[in-house]
């Protein structure tokens, strides 16, 4: 069932800070903040929000489409999704500008001060849900602000339900902009933290935002997941990693575990659960699309971890 991912591509430039922000950020001189980090750890990645995503729900056996902008600079990025097998037929290439760029700096304690720069994003709305008349399933994941806006109406309007996924672009929308999409949506997702904000900025509580939807996931990292559903919560138990390597992309492989288990009539436990382990398998791995694990494998482990099999049709 084909997915239709409208979000961000980016590159990734990770550094690793060999200690905690906190123990150089003085709380009392916040108002004129001046710190540097020495950095010795830098890679880039291929990432983005729509990247990631399609990476993993491939990685279930999904059929992701991506639809996005990129940059005068793709190259690199064209040749990965080739290799991939994942469709560039709905990513537009824009003259004169960059591909996003991602630059997070990821302290001991697995916390992030991030960077942005759009460049192509900011012409994601000259892509149309329409252009993609297979789609069973969307998302509209952190992208350029219009193009955002504009997904998530022509969605509705094609009768293709979707997931709202704000993310790190919540904060180009005011609470009228986050009630509309609401309205519109599904589905939302978002972290602990975002989850806050989205109460702050719209007035309502959690509970009431979900009366509006089919579910509203909010993911608290160590402390697992909630699924608001039916009037009710479903609290789902954070997987267990082997290793904690890197937790960027590890909420884009989440939303993938979503995306797969809504598509294919999963109830919101197991659900919950198998988006739960993609973030698991993630942060094992440095980067967002370099974990490697085959479906047999995902089963295995959703077995060992949450005690029933689980069928990856």
């Amino acid at each position: 069932m084909s997915a239709l991912i409208c979000g961000s591509l980016a590159f990734d430039s990770i550094m690793v800070f060999q200690d905690h922000f906190k123990n150089h950020i003085l709380p009392e001189k916040i108002h004129m903040l001046n710190v540097s980090f020495l950095v010795p750890e830098l890679r880039r990645e291929f990432g983005g929000c729509a990247g990631n995503i399609a990476y993993n729900l491939q990685l279930l056996g999904g059929e992701p489409t991506i639809m996005a902008t990129c940059g005068i600079d793709f190259a690199p990025y064209a040749a990965h999704l080739d290799k991939l097998n994942i469709s560039r037929t709905h990513i537009r290439a824009v003259d004169d500008s960059y591909t996003g760029q991602a630059f997070i700096t990821t302290d001991l304690a697995d916390n992030q001060i991030t960077a942005f720069h759009p460049g192509a994003m900011n012409f994601s709305h000259l892509n149309h849900v329409s252009d993609a008349p297979d789609a069973k399933i969307g998302i509209v994941s952190p992208d350029g602000r219009d193009g955002m806006l504009q997904h998530a109406r022509e969605f509705k309007a094609a009768g293709v339900p979707f997931i709202f996924d704000p993310g790190q672009g919540m904060p180009m929308f005011d609470g009228a902009d986050l009630l509309a999409f609401i309205e519109l949506a599904d589905y939302v997702t978002v972290n602990d933290y975002e989850a806050e904000m989205l109460q702050a900025r719209t007035g309502k509580t959690l509970t009431e935002l979900a009366s509006q939807v089919r579910a509203l996931i909010v993911t608290r990292g160590e402390a697992g997941s909630q699924i608001h559903y039916d009037n009710a919560i479903i609290d789902i138990p954070c997987a267990a990693a082997t290793a904690v390597v890197d937790p960027t992309g590890c909420g884009d492989a989440y939303r993938a575990g979503l995306l797969y288990g809504i598509t294919h009539n999963f109830d919101w436990a197991t659900t919950g659960r198998l988006a739960s382990l993609m973030g698991a398998i993630k942060i094992a791995s440095r980067g967002g699309q370099n974990h490697t694990p085959a479906r047999a494998e995902i089963m295995t482990k959703f077995e060992e971890t949450f005690g029933y099999k689980l069928n990856l049709v």
